[in-house]
């Protein structure tokens, strides 16, 4: 019945899970830094172990609900669940255990950026081995967790298109064959999403995308056709998968159930040049697009429930930049963008994909490791209190929506 209901809702193009009781445990969440892909100096990325996060996650998760905070974003790592066509969930175990001792929701990221080292990315075995990883997956979720499941099937598939097919960055170091790549990890989301749904109905799929905006240069207006080409490619995966384009892939509206948008202060940049807009200056370039206006444009165009999957900055900036999201968001809301969360990412200090002892100081606690290498988790008291204003920030919006 549950499948049902949502057939005949996306013959118009909208789900009928857009009118729901809210989906996530709380709005602010946290995320879990989790990338592990082969790096540009062929090396496996393993940020869940960089941050100690599965040995202490029991710690890391009790921290959480006295920050106001009650969902996690969390990454599976791929190359370690899959081992020659069965699964071990071992390094999953930990994380599951410690999100239900103390009552915190949490979304599953199936392949952050990494896969196994025996796969190519751009055969057909791909699509069919992802199907069955995130089948099982489910599977195990189903038999550890009474909760409606919540999973990103495969994150930033536009970004990982770019790094890992059209400019060299990550494993395979492909080059030009960017829009190869996303039809690719198109079709293996769609493969794993009828995976999942085949294991629980009730699961809910989320797909998380950079939000974008890309102008041109100053002294350049000649490049303004190709700045709005830019900025509209940002809606490409979602609009494959949607069968909104590109309908060979097999998309359908059901397929785009929840949208996530990740912002940073790097999102928006000039055409061609690609120098990034300054948030930070006094004046601000009239070109940076604020947060509301880009939240607005992606909610009008597909019109599903969502919510920010990804923000911070780092170092002394990361309170100013928080406090501006929240009221970025507190100003879209009171035009009727029902923007559904705040994903702070990462809640843990990380370190730098490339250089592992650069760390780039942009979480909520800091990692300071002790005598024995543990990596002591330090609350930042500035990043912490912007925290609390911008909560009370979102707090009053709510109020004066209601009152």
């Amino acid at each position: 019945m549950f499948r049902l209901k949502i057939e005949c809702a996306s013959r118009c193009g909208k789900t009928s899970r857009s009118a729901h009781l809210p989906m996530f445990r709380s709005f602010w969440q946290a995320g879990f830094e989790s990338a592990s892909h082969i790096n540009g100096r062929g090396v496996r990325v393993d940020m869940l172990a960089a941050t100690q996060h599965v040995e202490y996650a029991d710690e890391d998760y009790a921290r959480l609900p006295g920050v106001g905070i009650r969902v996690a974003r969390e990454g599976v790592r791929w190359p370690l669940v899959e081992q020659r066509g069965s699964y071990d969930y071992a390094s999953v175990a930990p994380i599951m255990a410690a999100a239900t001792a103390h009552d915190v929701q949490v979304i599953w990221t199936l392949c952050h950026y990494g896969w196994p080292d025996d796969l190519d990315l751009f055969s057909s075995a791909f699509v069919d081995r992802f199907a069955r990883y995130a089948g099982a997956f489910a599977r195990w979720v189903g038999d550890t967790s009474d909760d409606v499941p919540l999973y990103v099937p495969i994150n930033e598939m536009s970004f990982l298109a770019f790094a890992a097919g059209q400019v060299g960055w990550f494993h395979p170091f492909a080059h030009e064959r960017g829009d190869e790549v996303k039809a690719q990890l198109v079709r293996a989301a769609i493969a794993g999403i009828e995976a999942i749904w085949d294991v629980d109905p009730r699961a809910r799929i989320i797909h998380v995308e950079p939000l974008i905006n890309v102008v041109p240069p100053v002294d350049r207006p000649d490049l303004d056709d190709l700045a709005r080409q830019r900025t509209e490619s940002q809606f490409a995966t979602w609009d494959w998968l949607a069968g909104y384009a590109r309908p060979d892939l097999g998309g359908h509206p059901r397929y785009l159930d929840v949208v996530g948008v990740n912002f940073y202060h790097d999102n928006q940049w000039e055409a061609q040049t690609a120098t990034r807009l300054d948030w930070r200056a006094s004046p601000r370039d009239p070109r940076w697009m604020p947060l509301r206006q880009l939240l607005e444009r992606m909610y009008r165009r597909y019109e599903r429930p969502f919510f920010v999957s990804e923000t911070s900055h780092f170092g002394e900036g990361r309170g100013a930049w928080l406090r501006e999201v929240a009221t970025e968001v507190a100003l879209a809301r009171s035009v009727g963008v029902p923007v559904e969360g705040i994903c702070l990412y990462p809640i843990l200090d990380r370190p730098d994909w490339h250089d592992p002892e650069h760390w780039h100081h942009s979480g909520l606690w800091d990692l300071l490791p002790d005598d024995a290498g543990r990596l002591q988790r330090v609350l930042v008291p500035e990043y912490a209190a912007a925290l609390r204003d911008a909560q009370r920030t979102l707090e009053a919006s709510a109020d004066a929506r209601t009152g």
